[in-house]
C-alpha cells in the first residue's frame, strides 16, 4: 500500500478549489527550504526542508478550511 501524505495550503479567497479535485503542484526553492504553489496560482505552502520535500505533483483535495487568518487546504498526497 502506498503511504498517504496530507499537506496544508493557504488560499486567499475562497472558491478556487473543491473536496474531491485533483490538484497540481508546482516546487520552488530558495537557498534555505522548498515551497510548493497549488497551480495555476492558487494557494502556496509553508517552507519545508530538503528531507520533507513532497515527491508527488498531484493530490486530491480532502478539506477546506476558514478560520481569522484565511482559507486552508488539505491535500492528500500518494507517496
Amino acid at each position: 500500500m502506498i503511504p498517504l501524505r496530507l499537506e496544508e495550503f493557504k488560499m486567499e479567497r475562497p472558491g478556487l478549489v473543491e473536496v474531491g479535485q485533483t490538484v497540481e503542484i508546482i516546487e520552488r526553492n530558495t537557498v534555505a527550504f522548498y515551497y510548493y504553489i497549488i497551480v495555476p496560482a492558487i494557494a502556496m505552502s509553508g517552507n519545508y526542508k530538503y528531507s520533507e520535500r513532497i515527491k508527488s505533483t498531484k493530490g486530491v483535495v480532502k478539506d477546506i478550511k476558514r478560520d481569522e487568518r484565511g482559507y486552508f487546504v488539505s491535500v492528500e498526497f500518494n507517496e
